[in-house]
């Protein structure tokens, strides 16, 4: 049960940090849109991803885990951190925008590929929510609860980014709607602030 649920919370805050509007987000919706290299961009961008959740839980946790004494200022950074972020997901939904998907797609597999890749690394915002953020959240855990963790957190990468790839025609009217950010970006905020107190209570 506790690895299930170890799972579960990786796969929640994954997909609530990476719901956010972003470069990468619009690269593979465009991408989709324009049916250009769909399956090599989203699986290119879930291993991208799932490498950092990787190199974060097995080795930004496992340094963590192994400090005595931080799992609790781990867990009130983490926290505090995550409480940040859905203020500021709810300061987006005060004046939300639509995702702009214009410009043209990649025609080429490599120059696709290296696009994909550009818009994952080139980011620094990646780095503090895989490395950081999920690998700092992991440490929580032990054996094989931290390895369901971080298969739930990668799990979500491929979830999202093959579902806004190939549900891309169907998702643009909706995700160019800024009303619609303004839900989304509320729903990020309730599921930052739940796991938030998820990660605090053993401490309470």
């Amino acid at each position: 049960m506790a690895i299930g649920s170890a799972a579960v919370e990786g796969f929640a805050l994954s997909i609530g940090l990476i719901l956010a509007l972003g470069p990468q987000n619009v690269f593979v919706m465009r991408q989709g849109l324009l049916r250009s290299h769909v399956f090599a961009v989203c699986l290119a961008c879930s291993i991208f991803d799932a490498a950092l959740i990787a190199a974060g839980v097995l080795g930004m946790g496992s340094i963590l885990s192994g400090i005595e004494g931080a799992e609790k200022w781990i867990a009130i950074g983490a926290s505090a951190f995550l409480v940040g972020y859905g203020l500021l997901r709810i300061r987006s939904a005060m004046n939300p925008v639509g995702m702009s998907t214009e410009g043209d797609g990649e025609a080429d597999l490599k120059a696709t590929i290296g696009a994909a890749a550009a818009f994952t690394f080139l980011n620094p915002h990646v780095y503090v929510d895989t490395l950081l953020l999920i690998g700092g959240t992991s440490s929580r855990y032990l054996g094989d609860e931290r390895v369901a963790f971080g298969i739930g957190a990668a799990t979500a990468s491929f979830v999202f980014f093959f579902s806004l790839g190939y549900g891309a025609r169907s998702l643009s009217e909706v995700l160019n709607k800024p009303t619609a950010w303004r839900y989304i970006d509320l729903s990020i905020a309730c599921i930052m602030f739940v796991i938030a107190a998820a990660i605090m209570q053993p401490h309470l």
